[in-house]
Parts: C-alpha cells; structure tokens; sequence
C-alpha cells in the first residue's frame, strides 16, 4: 500500500499586530501587541517546534494601506498591518531557541539591492544552519514606492519583470561565485579560501549591472528556499521558473484544484518537475475538544473581530475603495495594478460590500474550519485530496491560542492518520520539505549558473594547462 501524502504545515505571522484576521489584540487572551519583543517570537518558535512544524512564514509590506477611504484611519485605529516591524531581524533569536524550525521570510525584490540582499540570506542561512526560505515578493503598494522616493508603483507585469532578473543576479551570486571548496581552512598552508575557486559575477541588464564576488562562502543551501505568492498569469509563469513552495489563497478545493494544476504546468513547461513545486494554500482553523466547544470559542472570537478592518486590507489588495460605496452598489471590478487574483476572484463572485462585510466577519477573506479533531482533520485531508495541494499557511486568529489549539487538538488526529509527521529530520529546510537534499535540484534554471564540480569533464575542459 502507498504510503500517505503527509500534510506539509507552516504557521503563518507577521511582524505587526493585525495580520489577516483583524481586531483581536482587543482579545484578552491575544498576545499579538506584544510583537515588538523577542521573547514573543522565541516562545512562538519553540510552541510551533514543539508541533513539528515545517516552518514559520513571516510576511511582510513596505508601505501602508491607504486606499479604504483615501486614508490611513481604519489601518491606524486597527492596526491593519500598521505598526510592522522587520521580518529578518527575528530569525537569529528564533534560530537560537530551535534546532528545526524553517522561517520563510518575506522581502520585497525592490528592497534591496541583489548584491548585498545576497549576502543577508547568506548570512541567515549560515547562522541557521541552513533553515532559511525567501518569499520573493514584488510589491503592490503605492505607498511603498512613494515613502522609498522610487517614483509609482511599476506596471503589475514590469515588477516580475525586474524580479526574473533580480533572481538571475542572486544565482549567479549564490550559486556561481564561489566553488564548493572554495573555503579551505587551511591553516598549514595559510590559506583560508582559494582564490583560483572563487569567481566574479559579471551581469549586465535591462534593471541590473552587477559586477563582483559574493561576500559570502556558500552555505548549507546556498539559495535558499524559494517561496513566492502570485497567481496571476504572469505570476505563475514566474512561480512555474523560480518557485519551489507557491502560496495561494483559495476560498474552496475547485479553486485551490485550477490554481496548483496551473502552477506545475507552469513549472513543467520551464524544463522542471511537477512535483518540483509545493503547493499552500492558507487557512483558519478554530478547534475544539467537541464541536460544541469550538462553536462556543467561534462564537467568542466573532464578538472581539473587525470586519470593517479586514475590508480596509483587501481595497489595499485589490485597489478600490470600498468605503466609496453602498453595501449593495455595484462595485466595478477591474484589472488594476495590485493583485490582480484577488481582485479577479472577487469579479467572478460579483462580491458586493455587504458580501464582502459578511466574509469578513472574523476580520479576514481565509476559509475557517471550525470543528472537533475529526472533523478538522477530515477537511483538511479533503483539501489535500481534492485540492490537489501540499500544506497550509496557518493563519492566527487568537495568538498564541491559534496554533497551540491546533498543536493539542489536531496534530494527534492527523498523526493518528498518518497524515502528518512524528518526528523531525536532520536534514536543512530544502532536505525537509522535498527530500532531495539541501540544495536546488539541476533542473531548477540556478543550475545553469553553477561552476563546474571540481574534477569533472567541463572543469578539466576550462582549467587551463
């Protein structure tokens, strides 16, 4: 018999205190006003390694949401994402109270420069042992751009544009630049690294003109593990290049079903491997000892939720402002310079405001599982099956409560089943979630910018006499 597809499962945070469902830090239970200190993000770590998660995603904006009534009123008063912190100053201290735990961070590819970005996820990937994932993102924010002094935000489909040649850079920075070896320690002969094995990159493009070595000898992944978010068309193509994990959000199986099929055509079409990519889609989950107990806490959570918050979020998403409208106007749709998904999803559906208003009445557009431990347990296995898909994003609703709930309840469900693991591997973030080693496979297009093995048939070829 074959074995069963175990559930892949990140914890899904930001570095704020609203992040998709809004106005619980007036929960008293919620911790989240407390996200400015490191013992809130050691102590999420150390619960989430306790439930063996895979990872910890931590999104990210530069920018604020401004377009819900032209203003920043609802954002501030809610914290819809405002104040939010730095994602990558929280990985070493995270790192330093776990031993498995991945962190997938989010960072904007109009952030930084690829030279020195390089070597921050060099550095973190080093310092963690090889548990560091990317999740490239390319911004939709105009408040982004205008607060940067970078003009307007670019032409939904020029920012992967810059993003494909910002990932040429980075291969050839991480994956090119230095040789495996290249980093002797040799301290008989005096010599740290070999010159002769490390190499310059020399790009000139469209965005980029790069000259220079990588500042960093190679680490345990050398790149690390590529996430990505996007699924426009333009978005799968870039996901079905690069991506190694892609993130949908999908209200039901059909949808996340279309969405993962498109992606890995995408990705086959690239010269990869369907199964090269893997496929989350985020969820809230409110368990309970009995279903009645999770009606109850439901029942709770909905009395302390912003829905109006939560609509501030998505006229960010989607470029409108909702608050021009009735709760039964016609809301004209259109393609936008935003997200376009979101905003062709909610096309489709025809959503009016009051549509809109009842979907977020726990302050956030995620599908929410509330139920016993079968229960849960038997919906998310159906959304693997019938979704088509690989995991989930996690999404808090009560923090910590979210996750050590679903740790205590569901996790021993779904072990039960065999859906989900037992015990922690050894190997680096990559190695866990695909089981194919630490580093990119050859037919990922990084492979195309690697030096050749020391020894083998091209090295000899090109070493000169």
């Amino acid at each position: 018999m074959a074995a069963k597809k175990q559930i892949l499962l990140n914890a899904f945070n930001m570095n704020c205190v609203g992040h998709i469902n809004h106005g619980f830090w007036t929960h008293p239970r919620d911790r989240s006003p407390d996200y400015n200190t490191l013992a809130y993000w050691t102590d999420l770590a150390k619960l989430l390694e306790r439930g063996l998660f895979d990872g910890l995603f931590i999104a990210d904006i530069i920018g604020v949401y401004d377009v819900y009534g032209g203003g920043i009123d609802v954002t501030a008063r809610e914290a819809v994402q405002l104040p939010v912190n730095d994602p990558i100053l929280l990985v070493s201290a995270m790192a330093a109270a776990t031993q498995h735990l991945g962190f997938g961070i989010t960072v904007n590819v109009h952030n930084e420069a690829p030279y020195t970005f390089a070597r921050r996820i060099s550095t973190l990937d080093h310092l963690t042992r090889g548990r560091i994932g990317w999740n490239i993102v390319t911004g939709y924010l105009e408040s982004a751009h205008r607060g940067q002094g970078s003009g307007g935000l670019p032409d939904h489909d020029q920012r992967y544009d810059y993003a494909d040649e910002y990932l040429t850079v980075l291969y050839k920075l991480w994956e090119g630049s230095w040789e495996d070896g290249a980093a002797r320690r040799d301290r008989a002969a005096r010599v740290f690294s070999d010159p002769a094995r490390i190499h310059p990159v020399a790009h000139h493009g469209r965005f980029f003109d790069v000259e220079g070595y990588h500042l960093c000898e190679p680490s345990r992944q050398r790149t690390p593990v590529l996430f990505q978010a996007g699924t426009s068309p333009r978005g799968q193509a870039f996901a079905g290049r690069h991506a190694e994990c892609v993130f949908i959000s999908a209200r039901d199986k059909e949808t996340a079903r279309t969405a993962a099929r498109a992606i890995r055509a995408e990705a086959v079409r690239a010269g990869r491997q369907a199964d090269d990519v893997k496929i989350f889609v985020g969820i809230a989950v409110i368990p309970g000892r009995t279903t009645a107990e999770a009606e109850e806490k439901k029942a709770e959570y909905l009395r302390f939720a912003s829905p109006e918050a939560g609509l501030a979020h998505f006229s960010a998403s989607t470029g409108i402002d909702f608050a021009r409208f009735g709760p039964d106007d016609p809301i004209p749709y259109a393609p936008g310079n935003a997200i376009r998904s979101a905003t062709a999803a909610a096309a489709r559906r025809g959503l009016t405001k009051r549509d809109l208003l009842e979907e977020l009445a726990l302050g956030g557009r995620y599908s929410v599982l509330t139920g016993d431990a079968t229960t849960i347990a038997d919906e998310l296995q159906s959304w693997i099956g019938d979704g088509e898909i690989d995991g989930f994003n996690l999404s808090r609703i009560v923090v910590p409560e979210s996750f050590s709930d679903f740790i205590d309840i569901v996790i021993p469900e779904l072990q039960d089943r065999g859906l989900y693991k037992t015990a922690y591997g050894s190997g680096s973030f990559r190695d866990s979630l695909f089981g194919g080693g630490d580093r990119l496979p050859d037919r990922h297009p990084a492979h195309a910018f690697r030096q050749p093995a020391a020894g083998s048939a091209s090295a000899r070829q090109t070493t000169p006499a």
